[in-house]
């Protein structure tokens, strides 16, 4: 068996209730984690956001490389 390093890419399209499209932008970034929301209750409350969806619309792998035979 061959093994390989590969280089993944993936696209989220989330939907979020914030108080503004930065905050939405940000609370998105620092939170979104592999399809899931990694944030806690108390982060909901105290930050005021949730989330409606989160969606993977894109998982490709666009690089292989052999490293060992």
């Amino acid at each position: 068996m061959k093994t390989y390093k590969i280089a993944l890419t993936r696209i989220y399209i989330v939907e979020i209730d914030a108080k503004d499209k930065e905050q939405a932008k940000f609370l998105t970034e620092f939170y979104v984690s592999s399809a899931c929301d990694g944030s806690t209750e108390k982060e909901k409350r105290d930050y005021g956001f949730r989330f409606n969806d989160i969606e993977m619309v894109t998982n490709e792998a666009f690089e292989a490389e052999e490293i060992s035979a």
